[in-house]
């Protein structure tokens, strides 16, 4: 009996032992993972200190989008426990000993935090009712909460910030009235877009003789930015008993309007430019079909920007020329007159008339908005060289058979000698047309106009060969008969 008490008492030693060694190591283990997210030296840190970039803000409107102040602070002290700490920026209207603060949770790491313009002036107009243009005290510090067992918060000291806030105009601009292609339809008037001065907004487009106003909120007629007391000036219109004056636009044109709401002026300029500065291609027979989304850009003519143009494959199927990617399908579009004319359509018009491509080929689109024309011409392919029939004639060159169904192989059949050879897409005496040139024996790259690169295939052999280009894959086959 004696011995079997003393065994107990041996194991139950052991077990605590092993116990004891296990929660060592487990403690350690959790030590060492905490410490590894945490700087060297913060159970040596002082005490948390919070400072900013600077302590008096003047806030304006036209810096909307920039940073008004940088908040940074110490990462304190743990006190020796090796926990991690996490952060709380507190700021308040001075003098509420931030009894209802704007909280920020930074979470842990994080030793900084910017205050945005614009997003600080809403805050304050918004949350404390200040009038734009007053000055207002704030005070701000931050809270850390040690992770240790039990936790401890520590509170940095409050720095004093003061803020002079700015009353924001409008953050989106309308044209109104009968000089406005949308008409005077406030809830589909035409938006100007706003510029990286945020008080600034443009439109560049077409305008019908008449008058017209600039309205600031989708589907109402108030507030109304009007002419003021020259055709430069602007006036707000808050109230309908004030004066309804009105720009006059004597002739339709296409013109640059440049408004900007926070010095009240507006420069309505005859341009000699396109009504539109991007142009887009949607249809089952373009290369991205009809997601708009997605349409495909048109290239802007560098020396004419009236001149659009898209060069590459078009499948069978229709197509038209939205001016944006908006998802919502009510935009102006360029749509089919005939084969060699377009019209505008306005956005939100039932009329639906597109083009159509028959024959699958490489195409060459281009859009004249000076006079409403397009051209589309689908691609030839010639060849030329000293292995070819006719030499570097390039006034004479082959011309390569085009296949019956895909307007992108052409193929020649016939007889050629030891030289080398490449394929011009016309025959065109001043070389300096776009071509076809070797990447290897059965690839190709279009090689463009006037650029220096000179890259031919080699016949060795004379002999008759069938030779076929696949423009769109870019792929090559010669076969010796």
């Amino acid at each position: 009996m004696k011995k079997l008490i003393i065994g107990r008492s041996l194991k139950q030693k052991f077990q605590q032992y092993v116990g004891t060694i296990l929660v060592t190591m487990f403690a350690t283990t959790l030590f060492s993972a905490c410490q590894e997210n945490l700087p060297d030296n913060i159970a040596n840190s002082g005490v948390l200190a919070l400072s900013a970039s600077k302590t008096t803000l003047q806030l304006n409107q036209k810096d909307d989008k920039n940073t008004a102040v940088d908040l940074t602070w110490t990462t304190g002290t743990n006190h020796g426990s090796g926990a991690s700490i996490s952060y709380v920026l507190q700021i308040d209207k001075k003098g509420n000993s931030f009894a209802n603060p704007i909280m920020k949770d930074m979470g842990k790491g994080v030793y900084s935090n910017s205050l945005n313009v614009g997003a600080l002036n809403d805050t304050l107009l918004s949350r404390w009712a200040v009038t734009g243009g007053a000055s207002l005290e704030l005070e701000a510090r931050v809270i850390a909460t040690v992770y240790s067992d039990p936790e401890v918060k520590d509170i940095s000291n409050v720095i004093s910030i003061s803020v002079t806030t700015y009353k924001p105009v409008s953050k989106t601009l309308y044209l109104f009235g009968s000089a406005s292609p949308k008409g005077t339809d406030a809830l589909n008037a035409l938006a100007l877009k706003p510029q990286n001065d945020p008080t600034v907004f443009v439109y560049q487009g077409a305008l019908n003789a008449g008058t017209l106003k600039f309205l600031t909120t989708l589907g109402q007629i108030l507030p109304s930015y009007n002419k003021g007391d020259s055709d430069a000036k602007l006036i707000l219109r808050t109230d309908a008993g004030q004066i309804d004056n009105l720009f006059t636009i004597a002739e339709a044109a296409v013109y640059k309007v440049t408004v900007n709401l926070l010095d009240l002026t507006v420069f309505i300029v005859k341009a000699d430019l396109p009504p539109y500065s991007t142009i887009y291609m949607v249809g089952d027979a373009s290369p991205n079909g009809w997601d708009i989304s997605n349409a495909t850009p048109l290239i802007q003519n560098a020396t004419n920007p009236f001149l659009f143009t898209y060069t590459g494959v078009m499948k069978t199927g229709d197509y038209k020329f939205p001016v944006n990617r908006n998802s919502d399908w009510g935009q102006d579009m360029y749509m089919r007159t005939d084969d060699t004319h377009m019209y505008l359509h306005h956005g939100g018009g039932s009329d639906d008339a597109k083009w159509s491509i028959t024959k699958k080929g490489y195409y060459t689109i281009t859009l004249n908005l000076q006079d409403n024309s397009i051209s589309i011409y689908r691609e030839k392919l010639f060849m030329v060289g000293d292995a070819t029939p006719i030499g570097w004639s390039i006034d004479q060159a082959v011309a390569m058979t085009e296949d019956a169904t895909d307007g992108c192989i052409f193929t020649y059949n016939g007889p050629m000698v030891a030289g080398s050879f490449k394929f011009p897409v016309n025959r065109n005496s001043d070389w300096g047309q776009d071509m076809y040139e070797r990447t290897d024996d059965s690839h190709m790259y279009r090689h463009i106009g006037g650029q220096p690169d000179d890259n031919k295939w080699s016949i060795t052999s004379a002999g008759n060969y069938i030779i076929t280009a696949n423009i769109e894959t870019l792929s090559l086959s010669f076969v010796k008969q």
